[in-house]
């Protein structure tokens, strides 16, 4: 019989990590002291301990060990292999999607010298269901008046009907930010449920989507600088714009722009 510590030794593990793996049933010691509560492993152990060191190694889990410990057969574990195969592959492209993100922060701060002012992230979000009323506005400097009356038109049909307004209320464009008349964008307000839509106001489900997001602060005059620096983003990251953008007004008044946040989100998907 080996004691604890020395199995420990022999099998590179500490003795901590071989009581869990006790505690847990997955390798029982041989014998213990009754008397001293103290633990003895046999040399006929070691192959049992490398299986495990080797298989957690592969990135499987305690209880993903046992099972393969306990007789799988070659099919099943042909099968866990190749989920796990999976699994790592898309953590090498996730990481290497974030590297391409430093090495495109790291030119910007070297050509521009300074730190970024605007901070792009991508972003999934959820499924969400909206209450809708499209407006065409004449001219940029008239959104205010045609936007929020649009918005709550939308919200005053949906609570009418039944409907509970959540979450913060926004604006799909359907043309470039560069657009500055007869502009044409929906005013959504999300609902907790559907009801029924009219002539006027239309109610539907937007996908859940992925989005390169930036936040803009402030009166929307100076909106266009963040368009800029999103749409710069995208094409570094290789990515490309997939239908029209959002203006979510997560904090909105009119009469103190100044203290106002607009996110704005374009949905985006890999360049092929």
């Amino acid at each position: 019989m080996i004691r604890i510590g020395d199995f420990a030794r022999i099998g590179q593990v500490s003795v901590v990590t071989l009581r869990h793996y006790d505690e847990i049933d997955l390798l029982k010691p041989i014998a213990v002291d009754i008397a001293t509560n103290y633990r003895y492993y046999s040399v006929a152990q070691l192959p049992r301990l490398n299986r495990i060191l080797a298989l957690k190694d592969l990135g499987f889990s305690l209880d993903q060990i046992e099972q393969v410990l306990n007789g799988l057969t070659v099919e099943q574990l042909r099968g866990m292999l190749k989920l796990k195969q999976a699994e790592v592959q898309q953590q090498i492209a996730d990481e290497q999607a974030r590297l391409t993100r430093i090495e495109v922060r790291l030119k910007q701060i070297e050509s521009e010298d300074n730190m970024p002012e605007y901070d792009v992230v991508l972003k999934m979000v959820p499924a969400v269901l909206i209450a809708s009323r499209s407006v065409t506005i004449p001219t940029n400097d008239q959104v205010p008046l045609y936007l929020d009356a649009a918005l709550f038109e939308a919200y005053n049909y949906a609570t009418t009907n039944g409907a509970r307004a959540i979450g913060d209320w926004f604006a799909i464009w359907h043309q470039p930010a560069e657009t500055l008349a007869n502009e044409v964008a929906e005013a959504a307000v999300p609902i907790d449920h559907a009801v029924p839509g009219s002539d006027q106001v239309k109610v539907y489900e937007l996908p859940r989507t992925q989005v390169a997001s930036v936040i803009h602060y402030g009166a929307f005059k100076n909106l266009v600088q963040e368009h800029t620096a999103l749409l710069r983003w995208i094409e570094a990251h290789s990515y490309e714009t997939v239908g029209t953008y959002r203006e979510i007004y997560i904090k909105h008044d009119r009469e103190n722009m100044t203290d106002s946040a607009t996110e704005i989100q374009y949905p985006v998907e890999k360049r092929s």
